[in-house]
């Protein structure tokens, strides 16, 4: 299973309707996402851009790509991202596996030619 990042944006009226009734949205998010055979890890609220800050554990990226769409789709929300997050011995193999990769970047070909 993957950890993902997910972002999301309240629009004006969800933000109204959690003024005139606070609640613990956790419940209601964590039901969905092991309903798709994941696992909450944490939740948080922010300041900024984002409103409200997931960090789920998915079975695939199909099932992070559908919990995205279902909160989505619900209305409360006016902008989701989810990321994909990488662990500290992942990044290192993936950093390993792309110097390997023989990539020529177009500033290397001029600065050679």
């Amino acid at each position: 299973m993957s950890l993902y990042l997910i972002q999301a944006s309240y629009n004006p009226e969800t933000v109204k309707m959690m003024l005139q009734n606070p609640e613990d949205r956790s419940q209601r998010v964590r039901q969905p996402v092991e309903t798709l055979g994941g696992k909450v890890h944490e939740m948080f609220f922010s300041f900024g851009d984002y409103d409200a800050l997931l960090i789920v554990e998915m079975p695939s990226n199909v099932a992070a790509a559908a919990i995205a769409l279902a909160f989505a789709s619900g209305g409360a929300v006016k902008n989701i991202k989810t990321t994909p997050l990488l662990s500290t011995t992942e990044a290192v193999e993936a950093f390993k596996q792309a110097g390997r990769s023989g990539y020529q970047p177009l500033t290397s070909a001029r600065a050679a030619g």
